[in-house]
C-alpha cells in the first residue's frame, strides 16, 4: 500500500501541475526576471500547490496514524497559505516569518514535536528543559528557510528535497518508524511528479509555496525520525540536510564578512558559484544532487558506526571536504582560502628544501 500511494501521489502531481500552472497565470503568481534571477522570461511560480494537493491525496489514502499527524497537516496548511500569498503579492519578510512561526508553533506546542535533549559523546546527555520549544522552533524555521534559499535553479530545491526525503524515509524503514516512512513517501511521490515539469528547462517554479512546504515537512520529519536515537542524535539530520544547511551557514558568514544585513540578497550561493565556474545550468543542478546524495550516504554510514572515534572520523572527513569545496568555488569570498593557502605554503616549502 505504501509504494502504491507513492505512485498515486506521483501521478496526481503530474496531472495537477499543468492546472496549477494555468491558475498561477490567472491570479498573477508569476516570477519576473531581474538581475538576481537566472531565468529570462516570466514564469508561473505556484508549483508547490500541486505538491501540496498531491500530498493531501496521499495522506487521505494512506491515513498514517500518529499523534503528530493532524498537527503536521494543520501546520503545513498554514505554511502553504503563507507561500501562496507570497507567490501572489510578495509578502514582507516579517509577515512571511510570522506564517512560519505559527506553523512551527502548532506542530511544536499543539503536536508535541520537540527536541527534549541531545546525546553527547562518552554517554553524556544535554537536557534542554524549557529551551526545548524555542530550539525546536528555530530548527523548523531554519530548515524551512534553508530549502527556500537553495531554490535558485530549475529543479534544484525539488531534486535536493527528494534526495533528502529518500534518505529520511530509507533510514526510517531501517529503524521501523512507519509514520515517518509513510509521510516521507507521500511527500517524495508528490515532489517527483512536480520535478518532471520543474527540471531544466522548467515550465513552472515551485515558488515559496513549494519551498516553504518542503522545508517545513523535511524539518519535522527529520526531527521525528532521528531525535534521541543515535550516539550524537542531532547530527544525523544535520548531515542529511548538509547541502541547504552549509549554503545557509556560509551565506550568513559571507554577509558578516562583507558587513551586509543578513537578509540582503546576493548571487554568491552554491549554485551561483558553480555557474560562475563555467558549469551549465543542468550540470550545476546535477553536481548539487550528487553532493546531496553523498551527504545522505554519509548520514547512513554515521548512524551505523558503532564507535565514538569512527563517528568523529566521518564528521572530520565531511567537514574537511566541505571546507575545501567552499574555498575552491569561493562560497565565502574569492580571497577566503585558508586551507588551500596552507597546503600551497607546505608544498612550496617542501620544494624549497
Amino acid at each position: 500500500m505504501l509504494y502504491l500511494t507513492l505512485f498515486v501521489c506521483f501521478i496526481t502531481s503530474i496531472l495537477i501541475t499543468p492546472l496549477v500552472k494555468k491558475l498561477a497565470f490567472k491570479i498573477g503568481a508569476t516570477d519576473k526576471p531581474n538581475q538576481r534571477k537566472v531565468h529570462q522570461k516570466i514564469m508561473p511560480r505556484l508549483g508547490g500547490l500541486a505538491i501540496f494537493i498531491s500530498f493531501l491525496v496521499g495522506y487521505f489514502i494512506l491515513q498514517p496514524t500518529s499523534e503528530y499527524a493532524l498537527p503536521i497537516v494543520i501546520g503545513s496548511l498554514i505554511i502553504v497559505i503563507t507561500g501562496v500569498l507570497d507567490d501572489m503579492i510578495e509578502l514582507s519578510a516579517k509577515i512571511k516569518l510570522a506564517g512560519q512561526l505559527v506553523a512551527a508553533l502548532i506542530v511544536v506546542v499543539y503536536g508535541g514535536v520537540q527536541i527534549d535533549f541531545i546525546n553527547l559523546p562518552f554517554d553524556g546527555r544535554l537536557e534542554f528543559g524549557i529551551l526545548s520549544i524555542p530550539i525546536t522552533i528555530l530548527w523548523i524555521v531554519g530548515i524551512t528557510n534553508a530549502i527556500n534559499l537553495i531554490d535558485g535553479l530549475d529543479g534544484l530545491a525539488a531534486g535536493v528535497s527528494s534526495i533528502v526525503l529518500i534518505t529520511i524515509s530509507g533510514m526510517a524503514i531501517m529503524m521501523g518508524n512507519m509514520f515517518v516512512t509513510s509521510m516521507g513517501f507521500i511527500v517524495l511521490g508528490s515532489t517527483l511528479g512536480f520535478l518532471i515539469y520543474n527540471f531544466h528547462p522548467a515550465k513552472i517554479f515551485m515558488g515559496d509555496t513549494g519551498a516553504l512546504f518542503l522545508g517545513y515537512m523535511i524539518s519535522v520529519l527529520a526531527l521525528l525520525g532521528f531525535k534521541n536515537v543515535t550516539v550524537i542524535s542531532f547530527i544525523v539530520p544535520v548531515i542529511i540536510l548538509g547541502v541547504p544547511i552549509s549554503d545557509t551557514i556560509f551565506a550568513i558568514i559571507r554577509r558578516i564578512v562583507k558587513k551586509q544585513p543578513l537578509s540582503a540578497p546576493d548571487k554568491s550561493h552554491l549554485h551561483h558559484c558553480l555557474l560562475r565556474l563555467g558549469y551549465s545550468h543542468r550540470q550545476t543542478v546535477l553536481i548539487i544532487y550528487g553532493m546531496s546524495a553523498i551527504f545522505g550516504l554519509a548520514a547512513v554510514i554515521f548512524s551505523k558506526v558503532e564507535t565514538m572515534w569512527g563517528s568523529f572520523l566521518v564528521l572530520a572527513i565531511l567537514l574537511f571536504a566541505i571546507e575545501i569545496i567552499v574555498e575552491k568555488i569561493g562560497l565565502v569570498d574569492k580571497t577566503y582560502r585558508p586551507l588551500l593557502n596552507m597546503f600551497r605554503g607546505l608544498r612550496y616549502s617542501r620544494m624549497k628544501n
